[in-house]
Order: C-alpha cells, then structure tokens, then sequence
C-alpha cells in the first residue's frame, strides 16, 4: 500500500513537473493587415497620431495597419464601424477624449449607440496639453493676471472656442471656475477661426491644444500664458506649466483606439502591447513630440479608467455651467 501510495505521488510529481515545463501561449498578433479607421478629416491631429503609429507599427514589428478615413458625426461614424465588425482584432478605431468622455455627458448631444456596451478601449496612444494663450497685447501675463483683469471686467473679458460644448469651451470654463471669476464665451465654427480672433485682438484667451497655436507662439502672434500641464513641454518650453500650482488644471487631450466589445482579451492584450512597443520607440516618440504631442501608451483597462475619470470631470463642469451643445 505504501509503494502504491508513494508511486502515485511520483507519478503526480512528474506530471506537475511536466505542466510546469510546458512553454508559455505566445501573445496574440496580428496575421493580416489591421484596419485603423479615423473618425475625423486628414492632417488633424488625430489623423497624424494614428499614422505615425502605424509606421512605427510596420518598422518595429513588420505589422501592417491600414488607416481609414471615414470622418463626420464627431467620430461616431468610424467608432461604430469598429462596433459592428467582427471582434477579431482587425478592425479599430480612433478614440478621443471629445467622443468617449464629452459627448456621453453632454446634453444636446446625440451618441448614435451604447459606447460603453458595444465597444471596448485597446489601447491609448498620445496626448496633448492644451495651451492657454491671450491676444498679443493682453496686459497681463500670467494666471493672477488673467483673474485680476476678468474681475476688474466682471463678465466682459472673453474667451474663445471651436464652438459650445467643444473642449476648448470646457477648458474655457474650468478655468474661470478655477479663478473664480466670470468671463464671456465666445463660439467659432471650428478651433481656426477662433485662434485667429485671438490673434487678432477681438477675444482675451483662449484655451487651444499646444499643437494647434505653437506657431503663432513661435511668431509671437500670440502670447502664451501656460500649458494644462505639470511639466514643462519639449514643443514650447518658455510655457509656464500651470497644472504645477493649480492641479485642477492638468488637461490632457487624448487619443486612442478601440475595438468591438466582443474582442477577446488575449486579442486586446496583444494588441495593446504592440502599440506600447511602438510607443516607447525613441524614433516614433520623437516624432510625435515635434508635432507637440507625448506618447500615452495605455492598455485597455487603464485606458478605460482614464476615459471614466475624464467623463465625470467633464460631467461636472458641465453641470456648473449649464452648458449645452448647440
């Protein structure tokens, strides 16, 4: 009984022993082309961090990513794209912080399906601070500043956006609640024709992605007063950093990808570690950074906290300041 006793434990010594030996599953990657649709036009910033990453993608790992354009509908067309296609890993989509964390909390605004139930965040891939710039001739130049001439103005000093609802606007309104002061909004058509507003002396401030007013900067059309950030930026680095004294204002506007709900988790996983070894790359890193954005490399879940903790801030200002899409 004894030998029987210890046979068996021998025999289930060996077979643990050969379990533990057994290689590991190899990540997930991809054996076809993955389709990369891009909810807005060429040349956006969105546009750009996409196929800055699907080169690195072909260079580094000799995986081919196919970037489509379908814009319109505030990114809903493409993101509904990568909703409806099979959950095979092949078939992404853009994802920004306007579309996955604004729009759902914003009221006005129509979301054509369950972002939350039909899709499922990949991976994110690069932000940006925003710049808070003034008109040229603005007579202040930093934040105490801004906030003595709104008081001193009580409501008429004047910020600009690419129109209500925008992130611009949303900055807009942080800020003022920040300084605890009252200014005006002031809506364009589109982020253009409010930078040149600036510039051109007829609005105060404006709060604008980096990347969008570095060369108005650069040129001095426009003065900088900081970027929504705690460190200082390589794109603009005579920009004070204001998020280092105000946290409040740490605002990185984001973009990402994301894929069918229905996509299984080995599929994510493996995505999501080929775009971190694309994105700490030093030559796609270095790339993104001259058109002022920093790499984000962030797998699904984090991805996914970051999305739910950007949706309740913006949720809050927006229920501050009754704001509503137009």
């Amino acid at each position: 009984m004894t030998d029987a006793i210890t046979s068996r434990r021998m025999l289930l010594a060996a077979g643990f022993g050969t379990a533990a030996a057994l290689p590991a599953r190899a990540a997930w990657t991809p054996s076809q082309p993955v389709r990369l649709l891009i909810g807005f036009p060429p040349g956006g910033a969105v546009d750009i961090v996409i196929r800055i990453v699907a080169e690195g993608m072909l260079r580094l790992r000799g995986v081919a990513t196919v970037p489509e354009v379908r814009s319109g509908a505030y990114g809903f067309i493409a993101a509904q794209g990568a909703a409806r296609a099979t959950p095979d890993g092949y078939t992404l989509a853009s994802a920004i912080m306007g579309n996955m964390s604004v729009a759902p909390v914003m009221p006005g605004v129509a979301v054509p399906f369950d972002l939350d139930r039909e899709l499922v965040p990949v991976s994110n891939l690069a932000g940006t601070p925003m710049a808070l710039v003034a008109r040229p001739d603005a007579p202040f130049a930093d934040l105490q500043g801004l906030a003595s001439f709104a008081r001193e103005r009580d409501g008429a000093a004047t910020y600009a956006s690419g129109g209500t609802g925008s992130i611009n606007h949303l900055a807009g309104a942080l800020l003022a609640g920040v300084l605890g002061v009252r200014m005006t909004h002031v809506p364009y058509r589109g982020g253009a024709p409010a930078v040149l507003d600036v510039t051109a002396g007829r609005v105060d401030v404006m709060v604008a992605n980096l990347a969008e007013v570095a060369g108005q900067l650069r040129a001095g059309q426009l003065k900088g007063i900081g970027i929504t950030a705690a460190q200082p930026s390589a794109m603009a680095p005579d920009l004070t950093p204001l998020a280092a004294r105000v946290p409040q204002l740490d605002i990185t506007n984001w973009f990402g990808l994301v894929g069918p709900a229905a996509l299984p988790a080995d599929v994510r996983s493996g995505l999501a570690d080929l775009f971190d070894a694309v994105l700490r790359d030093a030559q796609t890193a270095n790339t993104l950074r001259q058109r002022g954005l920093e790499p984000l490399p962030e797998a699904g879940p984090a991805f996914q906290a970051r999305i739910r903790r950007d949706r309740e801030r913006w949720r809050q200002v927006i229920e501050a300041n009754a704001i509503r899409s137009d």
